[in-house]
């Protein structure tokens, strides 16, 4: 037992094989039992033929008696002898059993390995196998990208040779806007020399004309046709011309004379106030504080704007309803309601005169009403989904909207019927117009620019993002676009030129946030998603001001009174707030 244990701990191997200790020492026991039952039967041959030994021995007794002594060393040493047999026996009976205990061990261990070795030999095959497959995949990957690098490098080539094209109509473009640039001038000169020499020949005959004196002696009255007689005295200037050409004129051709020049007078009158504002601010002040904060509707507004003549304010909310205000004292006093849309307002725009006011709705129609009478006078309807802005064309008695569907429409108001529909090709977020253009804004992010005479889109622009707005200055000659990449983009339309404005914290709050010019042109304004009124400068791009506080929600339009004393902002939770710096 000894021996075995001490083979067993000279094989690490079979220690690890062995899971408790337990098993190990019942294993051992079974086996030292097993051989002292086989070694006890082997030993019962031997005893059963020594007394038998013994028993035929018993007749020579008496012989061995004489020779007790010899015979006794010799059982003595036989006995010793089958002692050190037995022990040596047993000691190589356990060491048959150890090796036997042992060889099944390392045959386990074998059969083991060899289970692991087919486990190992399939896992090497499939491998090789995913080797080949993979190669197989590098190889037509390699080629892909041969053929890429190929694609790649033709590519490489027709862009260098297309920039090289653009570059030199870049020049081409450079010099032909220099000479446009250069010919305008030219006739700007032209048209200024022409321009003084009119006034001086118009001054020469003012002072000519002042020089005459004409007497007129008329009889009776101008309703009665009759006239005595006209007569001019003689004067030194006598041979300058006059204003008529006889003294001796017939009365009815001297009325009628009258009557065409006061009738020209005020057609020439109306023709000017069609084609000119009536209003202009010198110098827009940049508003500090709130002087009136009020619930001005029912529900959300979406769109406020001031009268071109006076300090008449409109808004429109999603309640249906169109409000007018009176700005007076610092307070927005009300006015007036004006009614007959069914659905929520998205724009307002007053005409130049600023007796009509003209506004789009969800309901996909517009609706015009003089200030005078609260129920509309013209209804445009003809888009197919909401109109998201209407304005007014100068010199003509036309508006044009927006809308959803992707089409710009102008109106002749007279006939209220639909004069020209231009398809757009992306949503159309705002529009403005100039005398011979229209202006649309989109959300794909681009800015393009159509011919109203052609319905033809002559230029486009690239923003960032949507656009939700836009405006244009004054003097028709940079355009405002509000983006929602929480910027505002300033374009110059005679050069192309852009410029960006941003400010901490300022966020574009919705897809139809307005963004505004003053009045002089020399700022602009829009309204932050947390509520918060920005004023940059547009000539240094600094921010001019920051207005927070006085609104809860989102900003989603502004306007600035054409005094440039007072801006209005107007909110998603139904406020409007009055600015100043009075």
């Amino acid at each position: 037992m000894m021996m075995s244990g001490s083979v067993l701990m000279r094989d690490p191997g079979r220690m690890k094989k062995m899971k408790e200790e337990d098993v190990w020492k019942n294993h051992v026991v079974k086996q030292l039992r097993s051989r002292d039952k086989h070694q006890h039967a082997k030993f019962q041959d031997l005893v059963r033929f020594y007394t038998r030994l013994l028993e035929k021995t018993s007749f020579t007794k008496g012989f061995l008696c004489t020779t007790k002594s010899a015979a006794g060393d010799s059982l003595s040493s036989l006995a010793s002898q089958n002692a050190k047999l037995n022990k040596t026996t047993g000691e190589l009976v356990m060491q048959v059993v150890e090796f036997q205990q042992l060889r099944k061990v390392r045959d386990k261990i074998l059969e083991e390995q060899q289970v692991s070795l087919s486990v190992y030999q399939s896992c090497v095959s499939s491998l090789e196998r995913e080797r080949g497959s993979l190669q197989v995949q590098v190889c037509e990957v390699q080629e892909d990208n041969q053929a890429l690098k190929m694609t790649y490098d033709l590519l490489l080539e027709r862009h260098r040779e297309l920039d090289q094209a653009y570059r030199r109509q870049q020049d081409v473009g450079h010099d032909v806007l220099e000479e446009l640039i250069a010919s305008k001038e030219q006739a700007a000169a032209r048209l200024n020399r022409y321009n003084q020499m009119r006034d001086v020949r118009l001054q020469r005959d003012l002072e000519k004309a002042a020089s005459n004196h004409i007497t007129l002696e008329i009889s009776g009255s101008f309703s009665s046709g009759s006239c005595s007689s006209v007569s001019a005295p003689s004067s030194p200037s006598s041979e300058k011309p006059r204003l008529f050409r006889s003294s001796s004129a017939p009365p009815s051709r001297l009325l009628t004379s009258l009557k065409e020049l006061f009738e020209k007078r005020k057609v020439s009158n109306q023709e000017e106030e069609n084609c000119c504002p009536i209003g202009f601010c010198l110098a827009a002040r940049v508003p500090t504080r709130a002087l009136h904060v009020l619930d001005a509707h029912e529900q959300g507004i979406n769109a406020v704007r001031f009268s071109s003549i006076n300090n008449v304010l409109a808004t429109g909310g999603t309640d249906c309803l169109i409000k007018l205000w009176d700005v007076h004292s610092g307070s927005l006093k009300h006015r007036a309601t004006l009614d007959g849309n069914t659905e929520g307002i998205t724009s307002i725009e007053f005409n130049h005169l600023g007796t009509k006011v003209i506004a789009g709705s969800y309901d996909k129609s517009a609706l015009l009403w003089c200030l005078n009478d609260s129920h509309p006078k013209v209804c445009l309807t003809g888009h197919n989904r909401k109109v998201t802005s209407v304005r007014f064309r100068p010199g003509v008695h036309q508006v044009v909207t927006a809308s959803a569907d992707r089409t710009l429409k102008t109106w002749d108001l007279h006939r209220a019927a639909c004069v020209h529909t231009v398809e757009v090709l992306s949503y159309c977020s705002d529009v403005v117009c100039s005398v011979n253009s229209l202006i649309s804004g989109h959300y794909d992010g681009k800015i393009r620019m159509w011919d109203s005479r052609m319905c033809s889109c002559t230029q486009e622009v690239c923003v960032q993002e949507k656009v939700t707005s836009l405006d244009i200055c004054p003097y028709q000659r940079q355009l405002l676009s509000c983006c929602r990449d929480d910027s505002l983009q300033l374009l110059d339309l005679r050069t192309n030129g852009t410029l960006s404005f941003r400010a901490d914290g300022f966020k574009c709050g919705s897809d139809s946030t307005k963004a505004i010019f003053s009045p002089d042109g020399c700022y602009v304004a829009a309204g932050s998603a947390d509520g918060a009124v920005y004023i940059w400068n547009v000539t240094s791009g600094n921010l001019e001001a920051h207005l927070p506080d006085k609104h809860s929600s989102s900003i989603s339009s502004l306007s600035w009174s054409l005094s440039g004393e007072f801006v209005v902002s107007v909110d998603k939770s139904r406020r409007a707030v009055l600015w100043s710096d009075l």
